[in-house]
């Protein structure tokens, strides 16, 4: 079974999103351990006894109550379906990198699809979490 449906049907927490059921949205990406993966070809079997942070539980981290309450002043959402999985990435990025630059943000986002776009606004909010200045011109 895979995480992503243990953390759904088992223990409810349903904000982990499925997305492509592949691995190449990042609308289900989790924390084992601290690092990011996606629950939708994670066996459940291969976290045991590992640390796992959904959405639900990143507030609780300096860089998930950050990242949160600049996802809610930039206005990031839209649909808001892929943006449990994009702050999941984002709060793993901050945690190593408190400071990122562009190429830091693109390269730590990869992955993590948006069907509306907000990409401009999701890079605002987390160098806003990071206290890093708008310096991209693409932000304007």
């Amino acid at each position: 079974m895979p995480l992503l449906w243990a953390l759904r049907d088992e223990f409810g927490l349903v904000g982990t999103k499925f997305g492509c059921g592949v691995a190449q949205c990042g609308a289900c990406t989790v924390h084992v351990d601290g690092t990011p993966v996606r629950a939708c070809i994670t066996p459940v079997g291969s976290v045991e006894g590992s640390a796992v942070t959904t959405i639900e539980g990143i507030g609780a981290t300096k860089e998930g109550k950050a990242l949160q309450a600049a996802w809610l002043e930039v206005d990031v959402m839209q649909c808001g379906y892929c943006q449990a999985g994009q702050i999941m990435s984002a709060a793993a990025l901050l945690k190593g990198t408190p400071k990122p630059t562009d190429e830091d943000i693109d390269a730590a986002m990869d992955g993590n699809l948006c069907r509306c776009a907000t990409y401009t606004r999701i890079r605002s909010a987390i160098k806003k979490a990071a206290g890093v200045a708008l310096t991209d011109t693409r932000e304007v």
